[in-house]
């Protein structure tokens, strides 16, 4: 990891507030464009994690891993962020990016991503950080046209492979998760026969596993 990206990383909060309760992890100041800034339709955050390849990975222990490493509200802000940190392909070892909603966790339990799923794309060692840009140019530009309904995204670098997904509200809303599928395919230019799989979150919750025992579709 290089110097850049380790000093953008912000340690989260864990102190107790005066009644003895534990303080919530999001009280920082609310990001705004800045004067002549381009502002964004919405706030969004870069998070980083990095776990122990087989270790059972807790709620508690995985959001305690959770790194805020950055949070932007204007076209200046993002590439302010985005250049100093390390590209998905330059990553080793078991690590995720995240860029999700200001005020939406990564995480399964999340009130805004526990009713939703996420589409997942298996990508082949060396793809990984042209798929990440690509797909976070489209979210901060809202080109899936789906409203509110993206949460975020992730890119997962592992040993034999790369898995980018991609998070929303609703999972039963099958109108629009073909939509977010389509336009999926169309930004990362994905081939007509690619296999894309879905995974509700709670059936995430259920089996504690974020890519097994995934729907599978292709088109």
């Amino acid at each position: 990891m290089n110097n850049k990206f380790d000093a953008l990383k912000n340690e989260e909060d864990s102190g107790e507030d005066e009644n003895g309760e534990q303080k919530n992890k999001e009280s920082r100041p609310v990001v705004k464009p800045g004067k002549g800034e381009h502002p964004l339709q919405f706030n969004y955050c870069f998070w980083f994690s990095r776990r122990t390849p087989g270790k059972q990975t807790s709620s508690s222990s995985y959001d305690q891993n959770l790194k805020n490493i950055g949070t932007f509200a204007s076209v200046e802000q993002f590439f302010a962020n985005y250049s100093h940190i390390a590209r998905p392909g330059d990553l080793s070892g078991h690590s995720d990016y995240h860029l999700f909603k200001e005020g939406v966790r990564p995480m399964w339990e999340d009130d805004a991503n526990k009713n939703g799923g996420k589409w997942i794309v298996r990508l082949k060692k060396g793809l990984a950080s042209r798929c990440w840009e690509n797909l976070v140019f489209a979210m901060i530009g809202e080109q899936f046209m789906v409203g509110e309904e993206i949460c975020g995204a992730v890119i997962s670098i592992r040993y034999q492979e790369d898995i980018l997904s991609l998070w929303n509200r609703t999972a039963h809303d099958q109108q629009t998760t073909s939509r977010i599928r389509d336009t999926l395919k169309r930004i990362l230019n994905l081939p007509p026969n690619t296999i894309m799989e879905y995974k509700k979150h709670s059936e995430s919750l259920s089996d504690n596993s974020s890519f097994r025992n995934t729907s599978v579709f292709m088109r």
